[in-house]
């Protein structure tokens, strides 16, 4: 995982029921933190800021992936368009422009 960029951009994973999708997000952040290696970044966009808030589980994962030197970004325009921007728990705003940077240096493994 750490030559991999974790693209998420949703709050839920998969196609089927939006609540059985929140628990499999939150079983992948779990488990990964718990891996020898980490990601290189996780960087969050459209509906994926919504896990930096203090309304998903997911941010606890996130706020400890950080915490462990993880970089936890958000895209700046998703969080404004979704009006979080000062409401995340764990991650820092970045720009789309430092996604492209990143996904030029490292593999992209997309949640959606």
């Amino acid at each position: 995982m750490q030559n991999k960029v974790v693209f998420l951009t949703t709050d839920s994973l998969g196609n089927g029921e939006r609540e059985l999708g929140q628990q499999i997000l939150e079983t992948f952040f779990t488990l990964l933190k718990q891996r020898e290696q980490l990601p290189a970044a996780i960087f969050c966009a459209n509906r994926g800021v919504l896990v930096l808030t203090n309304e998903s589980l997911v941010s606890v994962h996130l706020k400890e992936l950080a915490d462990q030197g993880v970089p936890v970004l958000a895209c700046a325009t998703c969080a404004d368009y979704y009006g979080v921007r000062d409401q995340l728990e764990a991650g820092e705003i970045s720009s789309m422009g430092h996604f492209m940077e990143l996904a030029a240096k490292y593999e992209v493994m997309t949640l959606a």
